[in-house]
């Protein structure tokens, strides 16, 4: 059937690389006699030509995972444990290992169904609080997941700087490191596209592993196997906060979801995979210290496993410095993506671009407060591992999942990541409100002693 002249027929472009191309609007003059002949004119767009569309990868999402877990918490986790012993730990050790994959999966729940709710490319856990408990529960999140994020960024900056003067030399002062060593993630954090991203996180994440390595090598010799099978599991409930912020990782949930176009497949496996890598490493790190050390669980002073191993010859000393130098760069580098795409959200800037005002926002404070108080490190950890994650990446998903799914306003239950019903978010809520609890009661405890 042959169409009236002048009719108006849209036609799409998309090359095989995948850029953006011109959109077209095809007039055809073709009539009952004459022959068809095709005009085409350029419509306006305000896209950039040389834009490419890029998606995250699963191995790179599973590397970023993995980097930012592996960060400063792990060294002081045999410092936690050795109270409960290498059997006891161990068993808190896959507990919090299990927990953490449920929270981050009730995360990636609530942010996927939200994305698709809002037909957003990424939202904040601040937006999942805003749409699931209202404003009281957006004001809360917002407070506690600055809070935790300014406390880990500033222990990590205030570290870095004092691990550089002990490697580098002591006429420099540690601020004056830290700026160089923060300033230079800070900027790959920003300039680099997510896939030259990936490559570096892999490359520090490869150092990483090396370093830890050549730790274990240098350690073997003194471990004795007969301190292994000392147990005191009294002690355990005391190892949950710090162990939770071993594992803390969902902060970069939703730059995964966002880089993974919200395919719940991949994110499940992303978080897996990114999260087995640690726990193998917590726990044959934290056997071959445990096995080392003299002090029975629950006997005697507390030591510091580092101090000790600083004291060995050869070259453990630098092995020890290069090693928590790596592991605070990935995770510095996972924080700081989470942060600043955190405060994207919060300050309703456009999703997918990079933005300069949250990345000083999310560097400079941890920077001016690190060089302000340089022995912040043990404070910042503490006070981030006993309320922040638990509360953050406990708590507030499985309320939100629970108002996704069981609310008024059911629609944004489309995607479930974690089976089971209202069993795991129960779970999740009492085991994380438990250790809040008791860590509190333990707090008030102890001052009142003194």
């Amino acid at each position: 059937m042959s169409q009236p002249a002048g009719q108006y027929r849209m036609s799409w472009h998309m090359p095989k690389s995948r850029r953006l191309a011109p959109l077209y609007c095809q007039q055809s003059t073709e009539g009952d006699i004459l022959p068809r002949v095709s005009q085409q004119k350029r419509l306006f767009s305000n896209l950039d030509r040389s834009m490419k569309h890029e998606t995250g990868s699963v191995a790179g999402s599973i590397v970023l995972i993995a980097g930012t877990t592996v960060g400063a918490g792990i060294l002081a986790v045999p410092f936690t444990t050795q109270d409960s012993g290498f059997i006891p730990s161990t068993a808190s050790l896959i507990g919090t290992y299990v927990f953490s994959v449920v929270t981050g999966l009730l995360l990636a729940e609530a942010n996927i169904n939200l994305m698709c709710e809002l037909g957003k490319g990424g939202v904040s856990i601040t937006s999942i609080s805003r749409t699931t408990l209202g404003t009281a529960g957006e004001k809360a999140t917002t407070l506690i997941y600055l809070a935790l994020h300014y406390a880990l960024l500033v222990a990590y900056t205030a570290k870095s700087g004092e691990l550089l003067q002990q490697l580098l030399g002591q006429d420099v002062p540690p601020p004056v490191y830290s700026l160089g060593f923060c300033g230079l993630l800070a900027a790959m954090c920003f300039g680099l596209r997510p896939a030259q991203l990936d490559q570096a996180n892999t490359g520090l994440l490869a150092a990483v592993i090396l370093s830890f390595a050549g730790l274990l090598w240098a350690v073997a010799g003194q471990v004795h196997p007969e301190n292994l099978f000392q147990a005191n599991w009294v002690a355990v409930p005391q190892t949950l906060p710090v162990l939770s912020l071993a594992f803390v990782y969902q902060n970069v949930v939703p730059v995964i979801c966002s880089r993974l176009e919200g395919d719940l497949g991949k994110v499940r496996t992303s978080i897996l995979g990114g999260l087995s890598v640690p726990l193998l490493m917590f726990i044959v790190w934290n056997g071959a210290i445990l096995g080392s050390i003299d002090s029975a669980p629950g006997i005697g002073q507390k030591v510091d496993p580092l101090a000790q191993l600083t004291q060995l010859p050869g070259p453990t000393s630098v092995l020890i410095q290069v090693f928590s130098l790596f592991a605070i760069a990935t995770s510095y580098i996972g924080f700081v993506l989470g942060l600043s795409d955190f405060l994207a959200d919060l300050l309703k800037l456009p999703a997918g671009q990079q933005q300069k005002t949250p990345y000083i926002l999310t560097v400079v404070p941890p920077f001016i407060l690190a060089a302000l108080f340089p022995q912040i490190f043990f404070k910042a950890l503490d006070f981030a591992g006993t309320y922040g994650v638990l509360s953050l990446f406990g708590l507030i998903p499985a309320a939100s999942v629970w108002s996704q799914r069981y609310g008024s306003n059911t629609r944004m239950a489309a995607f479930r990541a974690v089976p089971g019903g209202r069993v795991p978010l129960l779970a999740v809520g009492f085991i994380a409100g438990g250790i809040i609890l008791n860590q509190f009661i333990g707090s008030i405890a102890g001052l009142s002693a003194h």
